[in-house]
């Protein structure tokens, strides 16, 4: 997949993530930190220290404020930059209506930051 060829629009935003990767047996095999470089109500571009392998899923830790929420990602390209960081395009899988609220609001809140800077 093309990272340009998009069917949301994505509001830059750095916030943190914490992330856990799940095998295929559901079960958790690493864990980490990084950061978003952007996001939409579809997924995300997240900066990281160390490769992620595209079979596994990706629980994501967000935080809004005070408020933490969990998503699940899958992985669908990998990007290797200098100096040892890797930007991975993350699509959101298994969204409810409460966690697409809580993007919708996210979006919202980076978006009015971004025009007022």
């Amino acid at each position: 997949m093309d990272p340009k060829d998009r069917r949301r629009p994505r509001i830059e935003s750095e916030n943190l993530v914490s992330y856990t990767l799940i095998d295929k047996d559901n079960y958790p095999i690493g864990q980490g930190i990084g950061r978003t470089l952007n996001v939409s109500e579809g997924g995300i571009l997240l900066q990281t220290h160390s490769p992620l392998d595209a079979r596994n899923t990706l629980l994501l830790t967000i935080g809004l404020e005070d408020d933490l929420t969990e998503f699940e990602g899958q992985i669908i390209y990998t990007r290797s930059l200098q100096e040892k960081r890797y930007e991975h395009g993350i699509k959101f899988i298994h969204l409810d209506k409460e966690k697409l609220n809580f993007l919708r609001q996210y979006i919202v809140m980076f978006d009015e930051r971004r025009r007022n800077n």
